[in-house]
């Protein structure tokens, strides 16, 4: 069992490597040459140029200042200075929301320190519970609620503890709620024009014989909102187009690459072989193959694009619709269009950075099924990754393996060693093995066919937290418990094994608490450094970069990563709600990983993340739901825990939380949660009023005519040699699409006039007395 000196090597460690990090950054942001590495945002907002530009030669490379090295620390306070107002001007609701994820957590966490370092450290401490069980214990073990005996009065004071714990968090969660609320709807009445703020996504268009999808989704909504429909845009299937476009980037990059290298060396003309990555194959002359490549790769887009548009094939049931007013949209996504509630589904369309196009092509009719295999495959990942945590807990509990597996303990009893293994390597090997999970979940949440890239992020946040409950929490406490706890289980009677396991699930601490610091500690320090962003930057700047706008692409100043940052950080809320009463030593290791986090996001979201797409803050619902079930669980595993030590006078008294918690929850659901997934028709009227009382002449449909047309059409209007056939192509997509006199039988009656024919589509009596003799 890891004893302080352990978790004291571990912290050292932990401390040393995260100073390392900072130190590190604080110098590299000062080199002219990695300051587009470190302050990209202010780049992509033209409000910073490069200092490479002019001066002595040195200093376009190092910061010959020595001034700036005295103050390599000040990016601490000026992370710190900038306003919220100021921050969501510059960067966005999201990210302001986000930071204030981290903020709740020192809310939440720093009071229940104080309490309960000043009532329960002192109550746990003073027994000796765990030298008469002969369990295999630590001196932090003595500081948490194993050390307290059967069936002791004591226990009353951590069921007071627990009632202060919940009832200051939902206060807490109940105020910041609230504060978000009334954050989104402030910011969507004073945000700029958007298009998304007209726009719904129409989904599942029933097919028609003599209609196509333009004229049927036309025709709809000239009938059932006559006075609000604007223009739409169809939906196509330009998946095939987006690869032979993202390949032909990729052709040019090598060509820009071949062409630098002969650029620098005249004498020799660049060689390629033409085989799988250049291995084998024919050699030939580099720049020529890629000019060749590039030239039949613009011919193929061309054909595609045709095919795109005049294939029938490629028009998918769906349409972005635009109308005249907020007021329009907002009663159109919020209400029921059709008798057949499967049919004409409509709902908020997401902004245009945030839609995923690829996922627009995917058939309404096989979501279903889609979801259901990726649940089921969620499934079986959960429950194989069982073996590697184990395998991880196997490392956290030597002294439980030494006692099946001797032939290991001369090696494991030398202090370093032991000390290394248990205070750092489970955290760093567990963190290994969970590298590669969120792009696997990220790939399953595409497969599943969400449509924006928010929903994306959510629901592989979603999952990402899931895994880490099952196998990052649960799995380890059961694992660990099972190898560090093995003799005792096989000596006692099955009656006596609750008791065994209720009396070890809080050793577990000490794992978390190196988790924590490996994790928290030393992996947010990691971040600011951008290692990674560094060394790409420098080799595409090195290979590829020729002009100023290959630099400005070059910069990879990332997002915030919600569906990778938030699940992290609900992890931490759940290790501390959990092991708040359990074993208190561990609220300082949250602490330190709240606040040292919230300062290192808030500057990366001020120099670097330029975020993809902004929700408004949608997500707080799920960032409030998780918290909430963090603290049941807390409250049922609390309740288990006095279960197996007896305490039957004070148990009862718990059972009143769970049932709390979920009532405040359904509050807080109904009393906030519709501010974040409707918009109130008060707001969108009061907008829409002052815009027509500002902007009489606004041509809005000049303003949405292209907002939700594919980007990748775009991108290959700007590679295509025939511009004027593409801008002739372009239009034909996104302008409103005309509406031919209506061939329906079921529709004749419709009284609404034709864009086509300026008149009304002809009703049956019309038609009978023009065929009369």
């Amino acid at each position: 069992m890891a004893t302080l000196g352990d978790i004291g090597l571990a912290a050292a460690i932990n401390i040393i490597t995260a100073f390392i990090f900072l130190i590190a950054f604080a110098i590299l942001r000062l080199q002219p040459f990695n300051d587009r590495v470190y302050f990209p945002k202010w780049y992509l907002k033209g409000l910073r140029t490069s200092p490479t530009t002019s001066g002595a030669f040195a200093s376009k490379f190092v910061n010959l200042d020595y001034r700036s090295y005295l103050r390599f620390l000040n990016w601490m306070p000026d992370a710190l200075k900038m306003p919220e107002l100021e921050l969501i001007d510059h960067a966005g609701l999201d990210s302001a929301v986000y930071l204030r994820i981290y903020l709740l957590g020192l809310k939440i966490f720093i009071p229940i320190l104080f309490l309960t370092w000043a009532i329960l450290v002192p109550v746990n401490w003073t027994n000796n519970w765990l030298e008469l069980s002969k369990a295999t214990y630590s001196d932090i073990d003595k500081l948490s609620i194993s050390n307290i005996p059967q069936g002791s009065h004591r226990f009353y004071a951590h069921v007071v503890m627990a009632y202060a714990v919940t009832f200051w968090t939902c206060f807490a969660l109940k105020r910041e709620y609230e504060t978000v609320a009334k954050m989104r709807l402030h910011f969507l009445q004073s945000e700029k024009r958007r298009p998304d703020q007209f726009t719904v996504l129409v989904k599942n268009v029933p097919p028609d014989a003599d209609e196509s999808v333009s004229e049927a989704v036309e025709h709809f909504f000239l009938v059932n909102h006559p006075d609000h429909y604007l223009t739409h845009q169809v939906v196509l299937n330009a998946n095939k187009l987006a690869k032979l476009v993202e390949e032909k980037k990729s052709k040019q990059n090598w060509l820009v690459y071949y062409q630098n290298k002969y650029e620098r060396n005249q004498s020799k003309r660049p060689m390629m072989k033409t085989g799988f990555l250049g291995l084998w194959g024919e050699k030939v002359d580099a720049i020529e193959h890629h000019i060749a490549e590039i030239e039949k790769l613009s011919n193929e887009i061309a054909e595609e694009k045709d095919n795109v548009r005049n294939n029938p094939k490629s028009i998918m049931p769906a349409a972005f619709v635009s109308f005249k007013t907020r007021w329009g949209a907002a009663v159109c996504a919020q209400t029921q269009q059709a008798r057949n509630p499967t049919l004409w589904l409509t709902e908020w369309a997401p902004e245009p950075r945030d839609v995923y196009w690829p996922n627009l092509a995917i058939p309404y009719v096989s979501l279903t099924v889609r979801r259901l295999l990726m649940s089921v495959a969620f499934f079986f990942l959960t429950f194989f990754f069982v073996i590697p945590v184990a395998f991880v807990q196997s490392l956290a509990n030597i002294e439980g393996l030494e006692k099946t597996a001797s032939f290991l303990k001369p090696i494991i009893e030398i202090k370093p060693i032991k000390a290394f293994i248990q205070g750092f390597l489970p955290g760093i090997a567990l963190k290994i093995f969970l590298i590669l999970l969120p792009t696997i979940l990220m790939i399953m949440s595409k497969f599943e066919g969400f449509l924006s890239i928010s929903r994306l992020e959510r629901r592989s946040a979603s999952r990402y937290y899931l895994f880490n409950f099952f196998n990052v929490f649960l799995a380890s406490v059961v694992t660990g418990t099972v190898l560090e706890q093995l003799q005792t289980f096989l000596k006692k009677s099955v009656n006596d094994l609750p008791a065994t396991i209720g009396v070890a699930i809080p050793m577990k601490a000490t794992f978390f608490i190196t988790y924590i610091m490996v994790d928290g500690w030393s992996g947010t320090a990691g971040e600011i450094l951008r290692l990674k962003p560094l060394i790409i930057y420098h080799l595409k700047n090195f290979f590829l970069v020729k002009t100023e706008k290959d630099r400005e692409e070059a910069m990879d100043p990332g997002s915030i990563g919600f569906n990778t940052g938030e699940p992290q950080i609900q992890l931490y809320f759940l290790i501390g709600l959990i092991y708040a009463v359990v074993t208190p030593l561990l609220t300082p290791f949250i602490l330190v990983f709240f606040a040292l986090a919230y300062v290192v996001y808030r500057h990366q979201i001020i120099n670097v993340y330029n975020q993809e797409y902004e929700s408004s803050a949608a997500f707080w619902p799920d960032v409030h739901g998780r918290i909430i079930g963090a603290l049941v669980i807390s409250q049922l595993l609390l309740m288990g825990l006095l279960g197996t030590k007896e305490a039957a006078s004070s148990t009862p008294f718990l059972l009143a939380l769970p049932v709390m918690t979920i009532g405040f929850h359904k509050y807080c659901k109904g009393r906030f949660e519709p501010a974040f997934i409707r918009n109130p028709l008060q707001e969108a009227m009061m907008k829409d009023t002052l815009e027509r009382a500002r902007e009489p002449n606004l041509n809005l449909k000049g303003y949405l005519d292209k907002a939700y047309l594919p980007p990748i059409f775009k991108e290959a209007e700007s590679d295509s040699e025939d511009d004027d056939d593409d801008d002739d192509g372009d239009k034909k997509w996104a302008k409103d699409n005309v509406l031919v006199p209506t061939k329906r039988q079921s529709r004749r009656n419709t009284p609404v006039p034709s864009k086509m024919s300026n008149g009304s589509s002809p009703n049956l009596l019309e038609i009978q007395e023009k065929d009369r003799p």
